[in-house]
């Protein structure tokens, strides 16, 4: 991987999966950009974020993804949603 790429996965308790997928939610309802941190870094998603959902099934399991993907153009194209971000962040510390 380069220096810029990252390929982590977290698990959550139940109760801030919930909290997550409500802000997502409102988020993408209200047409707005949506942050959120994984395992320490702070991610901003831009509101033109593309959400997918995968289904995949393997030996003796099964697996359903959310996943949002957007490109590198697309969160600079957002900055000035950045500071109206900024304040609602204030208010939420540990994601």
């Amino acid at each position: 991987m380069g220096a810029n790429e990252r390929d982590v996965e977290r698990i959550y308790s139940t109760a801030d999966v919930v909290t997550k997928l409500r802000r997502l939610a409102d988020a993408l309802e209200g047409d707005k950009t949506f942050r959120i941190q994984v395992a320490g870094e702070r991610i901003r998603v831009p509101r033109r974020a593309q959400l997918s959902i995968e289904h995949e099934r393997g030996e003796g399991e099964e697996e359903i993804e959310f996943q949002l993907k957007w490109s590198l153009d697309d969160d600079e194209d957002e900055d000035d949603d950045a500071e109206e971000d900024a304040e609602e962040d204030a208010e939420e510390d540990d994601d």
